[in-house]
């Protein structure tokens, strides 16, 4: 769920050897069904579904918003790994992903995105107390044995290595709540996820912290940012058009900005927000 960095720096090739694309739904089929799949990746708090089974989060909450002004009646929420948010997405499975899914160049290559509504910037997971006194990705770039964890399919680990971090010390999860689990076992000494990720997970057991005095991240002089967005398969054009049409209203009303700061984002994330468009997203290289 997250994007990326700034002007001038890029991902290696990801996700090259997908399945060949699967027609989706178009709006007109969502339309006359009255209703659509949007999937979720259980992360907070940026899409999950609560005890009820109802999206949650800053995705989840003002889609329900944008599907609302579409005039579509019901949403089936649809819950997948993040790893599986593109796949799903190319092969037909769901509608849109409201995961805040970062806007990166290979992936446009990939699926559709709305506009930006999110942006967030990056933290750090260590074990309680921070014994090896972790601060930043980059210490884990030096000649030690620490090891640091991140979420399969998410670009923490590209970030990482264009620090300097060897493969062999990053450690890949299935899903943020495995986390906690994996540094309390020892299996790793960190996990490196989004700000807004790891204040959620700190606030869910003892055993773990976010580390204090995080430093963030600098890829060719510029701090590592995400912006996440709706995304969509290949060919649902018209469905993303339709969305960005009243999101791009939305985004400016009071209801958008509480909704986003009700889920941690700070007013600086609120501003920074309407920094780039996507087509400038997707254009970085």
């Amino acid at each position: 769920m997250r994007i990326t960095k700034a002007p001038g720096w890029a991902l290696p090739p990801l996700l090259l050897s997908l399945a060949a694309i699967t027609q989706a739904a178009d709006l007109d089929e969502i339309r006359e069904r009255d209703s659509i799949r949007i999937a979720v990746a259980n992360e907070e708090p940026y899409g999950y579904l609560d005890e009820n089974g109802e999206g949650r989060g800053a995705g989840p909450e003002v889609a329900r918003h944008l599907i609302d002004e579409l005039g579509i009646g019901d949403i089936e929420w649809v819950v997948t790994d993040f790893g599986d948010l593109i796949p799903g997405l190319r092969e037909g499975r769901f509608d849109m992903a409201a995961a805040e899914m970062a806007i990166l160049p290979e992936r446009c290559e990939l699926i559709l995105y709305s506009e930006p509504n999110t942006t967030y910037g990056e933290g750090l997971l260590v074990a309680a107390g921070n014994p090896l006194e972790l601060q930043a990705y980059a210490d884990f770039a030096g000649r030690n044995d620490h090891r640091v964890a991140v979420m399969g399919g998410a670009d923490q680990r590209e970030i990482l290595m264009a620090l300097g971090v060897a493969e062999e010390k990053i450690v890949t999860i299935a899903r943020n709540e495995e986390a906690i689990e994996v540094i309390a076992a020892g299996e790793a000494d960190a996990y490196a996820a989004t700000g807004l990720t790891v204040t959620a997970l700190d606030q869910q057991s003892q055993a773990v912290e976010a580390a204090l005095d995080f430093v963030d991240p600098m890829i060719d002089g510029e701090e590592v940012r995400s912006w996440g967005g709706f995304a969509f398969g290949p060919e649902a054009h018209e469905l993303r058009d339709a969305i960005n049409e009243v999101l791009v209203a939305y985004k400016p009303t009071r209801a958008w900005e509480r909704t986003l700061t009700e889920h941690g984002f700070t007013q600086e994330d609120v501003l920074n927000a309407f920094k780039y468009s996507t087509e400038q997203l997707c254009a970085w290289d």
